[in-house]
């Protein structure tokens, strides 16, 4: 956690420069469009995959497919490997250390919550167990979104306090809900609602993207 919390801060530094060129040259709408499209389209197409198998297998009375825990090979090539006792794993701090630092990037451009990414990255890449995936995870995003809200606010003022406050409440409401459905719902079907809202928003960017605006120039004012 303490190193994906590294170059999670070191990250947030180098998203806000880059924040601040694309700002300048009037690129950021379309780039960080492009960024949510390609990162919505992979992630949801996994998760509806791996959910409609699930699905697949039950209804033939088939149990689920044991995922073996293991790390990509690129992570087992990197040097320095530390045993880290938490998570049961045995590799180098630079796979944690690289994906805290693209976590942060993608959190000062995109304003993602590091879950987004941390998750399917630490399972899928690195082979972290998951119940320790969860905790890890929300203890880098605490520190990392905290230091990203206050690059945001004293660098690229593109921080809306009211707005945020009001989206506060709608979280902590819509929590309490999704907590009650989670109990009465099968997981897998769960996955499959997730991975179709997650497609169907990168799909109403990629159609902003390519459609024609009704107003071609826009003005931002400073």
């Amino acid at each position: 956690g303490g190193v994906l919390v590294g170059g999670g801060v070191v990250g947030t530094g180098a998203g806000a420069w880059i924040f601040r060129r694309l700002q300048e040259l009037g690129q950021n709408d379309t780039v960080i469009g492009v960024v949510y499209v390609l990162m919505l389209g992979s992630i949801g197409g996994l998760m509806l995959r791996e959910a409609l198998s699930t699905i697949g297998l039950a209804r033939r009375g088939q149990p689920p497919r044991a995922r073996k825990r293991r790390h990509h090979p690129l992570v087992a090539s990197l040097p320095f490997r530390t045993r880290f006792y938490a998570s049961g794993l045995y590799i180098s701090p630079l796979a944690p250390l690289l994906l805290g630092f693209t976590t942060g990037v993608l959190t000062m451009l995109l304003g993602i919550g590091g879950g987004f990414i941390l998750v399917p990255a630490m399972i899928y890449l690195i082979g972290m167990a998951t119940g320790v995936v969860v905790g890890t995870s929300l203890f880098q995003t605490l520190f990392v979104t905290a230091v990203a809200t206050m690059v945001h606010a004293t660098t690229t003022q593109a921080v809306d306090i009211v707005l945020a406050g009001l989206l506060l409440i709608g979280s902590v409401t819509g929590a309490q809900v999704g907590a009650r459905l989670a109990t009465k719902v099968k997981p897998e079907y769960l996955r499959l609602a997730l991975a179709l809202m997650v497609l169907a928003v990168g799909l109403r960017i990629l159609l902003g993207l390519v459609w024609r605006p009704e107003e071609i120039f826009t003005v931002s004012l400073s």
